[in-house]
């Protein structure tokens, strides 16, 4: 669903230094590099988010995770400025964490080959036409980019409520070759007290709806 603009938002989220906004966005001179931008050592992990949304989840995960780096990507503005007001009001302040407004489909443009230790994957846009099928985020064409970015090993965390993504997901993961495990089909109902919600999570889980969640792992 695209958001009504809101001219303001641009001149208010270029007063966050930890946010990569439309008018200065990431670009190549950060590929390869995003550690040595961050402050951080070669061997510190590195997690990214595609769809941050309003920023719940990552604020969260980065908290409880502060040896890693974490990197938010979100295509609208107006939506990541929620994020970016919600990382400015942590206590302690998290300093781990870069917000981005960038487009999901060039990510091999500001990460490089290897850079990348997993991806989280929260709640994507099910495209329920068959014809849609490569625009999901779990389409194997998609799985062989994060390929080409993920180190030895990497990950991805994906959850959904949507059962027919889930499902195809699980098809598209196991037909790449990748090993699929933590399977659940009712991740609530598993009273997991590890789980982060994200906004969209609390929402409609409080309605009955069964959420889908599995960690797939790459060569």
């Amino acid at each position: 669903m695209r958001l009504r603009n809101k001219p303001w938002v641009s001149e208010a989220i270029a007063e966050y230094d930890f946010v990569y906004p439309k008018e200065k966005p990431a670009d190549e001179t950060q590929k390869g590099r995003w550690r040595e931008v961050m402050g951080v050592g070669p061997d510190t992990r590195l997690y990214v988010e595609l769809g941050t949304g309003k920023g719940d989840f990552i604020t969260q995960l980065a908290a409880r995770d502060p040896e890693a780096i974490f990197i938010g990507i979100e295509a609208q503005q107006v939506v990541l400025y929620s994020a970016a007001k919600k990382l400015k009001a942590m206590e302690p302040p998290l300093t781990n964490v870069r917000l981005l407004v960038f487009d999901i489909n060039n990510l091999e443009k500001i990460f490089a080959p290897g850079e990348v230790s997993g991806f989280y994957i929260n709640f994507c846009d099910p495209w329920p036409k068959a014809r849609h099928a490569k625009r999901r985020l779990t389409h194997r064409s998609f799985l062989a980019r994060y390929g080409e970015i993920l180190a030895p090993g990497g990950k991805i965390c994906f959850k959904t409520d949507n059962r027919p993504l889930f499902d195809f997901s699980l098809e598209e993961f196991r037909e790449t070759g990748l090993r699929v495990e933590d399977v659940s089909f009712d991740l609530h109902a598993e009273d997991r007290p590890d789980n982060i919600e994200t906004e969209y999570e609390r929402k409609f889980s409080r309605f009955g709806e069964k959420i889908n969640r599995c960690e797939v792992y790459f060569p």
